[in-house]
C-alpha cells in the first residue's frame, strides 16, 4: 500500500489554497487541525467534520479527512465528554484533519464556486462578492430562462433549489456564492447581478429579493458545498498516489 507524507500534503494544500493569505471569519481555523503519526494511505472528503463523519472516516479506513467545515469555530475546551470522545476517536485511529473554509470557496480551480459554475455550464467567469479583501464568488453574463436555471440547479445539486422569483424571468447577470451567503443579498445585488445563487438565507430575504428585483436560488448549504472537497481530494489523490473517497452525510440544510 502506497503512503504519502502528511507534512508534504499539508504544505502543498497551504500553498495551493493560499491558506495563510485568505482571511476568514473570526474563530475559523484553516489548515491542519489534527495531526496523525505522519503518513496518509487514504483520503476521506467530507463537507463537515463531526463525530458522525469521523466515524465514517474510520469505517472507510482513511487517515486524512479533507473538510470544508472544520472542528474549530470557537472555543472547544475543555476536552471532556463529547469533545474527549471525538479527539480519542481521531487519535486512536490515526486520523488527521485538514480544513479549508473560505480559501477553498475562493479557489479558481478546486473551489466550491468554481466547480458549481462549471457544473452549471457557466463560462466567462469573473470575480464576485468581495469579502475581507478577497473575491469569494464568481459571476457570469449569460442568457438563461429562470426555470431552466432552476432545472439545471436541481440536476447538479441532486435536489430542487428554492427560488425567490424577485427578478426577471430571463437571467442575464448571475452571481454564485455557495454556502450561507443569503444574509448578504443586498451586497450581491449591489454588485449588479439580477440572479443570485447560494446555499441558504434568512426568512427576511424573501421580501428583500422582491424589493431589490433579484432572483434568489437557495440550493442548500450542504449541497452547494460538496464540490470543493471532492475536487481537492481527487487532485491530492492523483498527485500523491493515494486513494480517496467522498463520504456523503447530508444535513438537508
Amino acid at each position: 500500500m502506497h503512503a504519502a507524507r502528511l507534512v508534504e500534503i499539508v504544505k502543498y494544500c497551504d500553498r495551493t489554497l493560499r491558506t495563510p493569505e485568505i482571511k476568514d471569519y473570526d474563530g475559523a481555523l484553516n489548515g491542519l487541525q489534527v495531526e496523525n503519526p505522519g503518513t496518509v494511505t487514504r483520503i476521506a472528503a467530507c463537507v463537515d467534520a463531526t463525530p458522525k463523519t469521523v466515524e465514517l472516516t474510520v469505517e472507510a479506513r482513511a487517515d486524512l479527512m479533507i473538510v470544508h467545515h472544520g472542528l474549530f469555530w470557537s472555543a472547544r475546551q475543555p476536552w471532556t465528554g463529547t469533545n474527549y470522545r471525538l479527539l480519542r476517536t481521531l487519535m486512536k485511529n490515526n486520523v488527521a484533519v485538514y480544513s479549508s473554509h473560505l480559501p477553498l470557496d475562493a479557489h479558481p480551480v478546486f473551489g466550491n464556486n468554481a466547480r458549481l459554475c462549471k457544473a452549471l455550464g457557466f463560462r466567462n467567469l469573473r470575480p464576485f462578492f468581495t469579502f475581507k479583501e478577497h473575491a469569494l464568488g464568481l459571476r457570469t453574463q449569460t442568457t438563461i430562462d429562470r426555470e431552466e436555471l432552476r432545472r439545471r440547479l436541481g440536476k447538479v445539486l441532486h435536489g430542487e433549489a428554492m427560488l425567490i422569483a424577485g427578478g426577471p424571468k430571463t437571467c442575464r447577470a448571475v452571481g454564485v456564492v455557495t454556502g450561507g451567503a443569503g444574509s448578504e443579498l443586498k451586497k450581491a445585488a449591489s454588485e449588479g447581478v439580477d440572479t443570485f445563487i447560494t446555499g441558504e438565507g434568512p426568512h427576511w430575504t424573501f421580501a428583500l429579493a422582491e424589493e431589490l428585483g433579484v432572483n434568489v436560488f437557495y440550493g442548500g448549504h450542504y449541497a452547494t458545498e460538496t464540490f470543493g472537497v471532492k475536487a481537492l481530494a481527487e487532485h491530492l489523490s492523483n498527485r500523491f498516489k493515494v486513494p480517496w473517497e467522498f463520504l456523503d452525510y447530508p444535513t438537508g440544510l
